[in-house]
């Protein structure tokens, strides 16, 4: 069953991938000139089309590869004026996964297989457990963070001050690979689904390149198209 809401209003629990990313300097289009922008209508009916393809194959490799994980997806839109091409995975309260795309990403995209590409990715994030992984990682973070400050004399509240910047250093320290696991995966999931995902990845080549910096929360564009284009190869 395909869910599509078209404004996100439930309560979400833990925020997982996003799309965008920190502007730095953006990669050079490997090919001719850019795509042209797709007129509305065509960019609505090309996601309608999309998650009708991929959220099946998503939802099946997610059983395949998980035990125990709900893997009904549902998909939502967010509508709401001003927000900037992005995509997301979170669960709700219920734990069921919840993937969700801004009006300006669908906008954004120049053909169906970014917008799959960006789904598979996304349900990939949910199959390779990356939400609890980084919730794992950060209270690992706090612990020791927290531990280390109470054996150097600090007081309360510098300990809790201490742990938080542990709990954010944790969760960090894995972003990166989590962003390129979910890459890799997500790749095979849009072959599954019949969409081309090296073409879909073409759209790093559009947006800003968060660069390598130390603890940042994505990879270097220039990773993440290698990734797809090896995963592809596979």
């Amino acid at each position: 069953m395909h869910k599509i809401v078209l404004t996100l209003t439930l309560a979400m629990a833990v925020a997982g991938c996003e799309v965008a990313t920190t502007p730095s300097a953006p990669l050079p289009a490997p090919t001719g000139n850019v795509p042209p922008r797709l007129d509305s209508n065509t960019a609505v009916q090309n996601f309608v089309t999309v998650v009708r393809d991929v959220e099946p194959v998503a939802e099946q490799v997610c059983r395949q590869q998980t035990q125990g994980v709900n893997c009904d997806y549902r998909i939502v839109v967010d509508d709401r004026a001003g927000l900037p091409p992005n995509a997301f995975q979170t669960r709700d309260e219920s734990g069921q996964p919840v993937i969700g795309f801004t009006l300006s990403l669908i906008r954004d995209a120049r053909n169906r297989d970014e917008l799959a590409f960006i789904l598979g990715h996304e349900a990939a994030h949910h199959i390779e457990g990356h939400i609890d992984r980084g919730q794992q990682a950060a209270v690992t973070g706090a612990v020791l963070a927290g531990a280390l400050a109470s054996l150097g004399g600090a007081d309360e509240t510098v300990v809790r001050s201490v742990q938080d910047i542990g709990a954010q250093v944790g969760q960090r320290r894995f972003a990166k690979n989590f962003e390129l696991e979910a890459d890799a995966l997500g790749t095979r999931i849009a072959i599954r689904a019949g969409y081309d995902p090296v073409r879909g990845a073409e759209y790093f080549m559009r947006i800003p390149d968060p660069g390598n910096r130390f603890l940042g929360s994505h990879p270097p564009n220039a990773d993440r198209i290698d990734t797809v284009r090896r995963a592809a190869g596979r």
